[in-house]
């Protein structure tokens, strides 16, 4: 018990000591999960907006698509992405396996289908408001893909920050692509499992502190903007 609790005081030094490594390796964490999120967020709200408004022959078959690949294990993205990226893969010319770059490409795919598949429910339910209206107006369809975009952009904010909750705690999908390789790939998921192998639990809870204030902070920010604390619903 002594022990737990002087590594638990040792991370807490380290958190407010401004240690160099703590804050190197949680900045590199928010660099890349933030990179992939604004990648996935290019792809997935156009696709989740254009879900909404289109009506085709496959498109039931997509949204059930993307909703099965929200449980898609991270490990097995990892997998694949590595495949494509090695040296024998159709990509592995570009020498991106266990750098950064694979890092975010491995975290957009993970979190695309989440940000789309929320952007849809909830730019559905705001389309069939105001369906009749573009109607109406004559506009076209880039024309309603871009209003339901900018009306439901409290909804779509939400949408991207549970993206950025999902990418901030990736671990298997990381360490599979990125080789958790210090000073360059190691991120917070991964070095919390490496220094606890290392037996480091000063080190390893003082990433965990850090990490969970972000997962709080995110949270937070998704009551806030979404607006349930004004409406009784908190």
């Amino acid at each position: 018990m002594s022990d737990l609790l002087e590594g638990a005081l040792q991370a807490l030094r380290l958190v407010f000591g401004l240690d160099p490594e703590l804050i190197e390796i949680s900045l590199r964490s928010l660099r890349v999960t933030l990179t992939a999120l604004l990648v996935a967020c290019m792809i997935a709200l156009p696709l989740g907006a254009y879900l909404a408004v289109r009506r085709f022959r496959l498109r039931r078959f997509v949204i059930a698509v993307l909703n099965a690949l929200m449980g898609l294990p991270p490990v097995v993205v990892g997998l694949i992405v590595y495949v494509f990226l090695s040296r024998s893969g159709p990509f592995g010319v570009f020498g991106l396996l266990f750098t950064p770059t694979a890092m975010i490409i491995a975290q957009v795919v993970i979190i695309v289908p989440l940000i789309a598949s929320i952007a849809h429910q909830a730019l559905r339910e705001l389309w069939s408001d105001y369906h009749d209206l573009l109607i109406s107006m004559n506009a076209s369809q880039g024309q309603r893909i871009r209003a339901l975009l900018w009306d439901g952009r409290r909804a779509l904010l939400t949408a991207a920050l549970a993206g950025f909750g999902r990418g901030i705690g990736e671990v298997g999908a990381i360490m599979v692509v990125g080789g958790n390789i210090d000073h360059h790939t190691r991120v917070l998921t991964t070095a919390i499992a490496l220094e606890t192998g290392k037996g480091d639990f000063a080190l390893a809870l003082a990433l965990g502190f850090i990490l969970i204030a972000i997962a709080i902070g995110v949270n937070l920010a998704i009551h806030v903007l979404s607006g349930t604390e004004r409406e009784g619903r908190w």
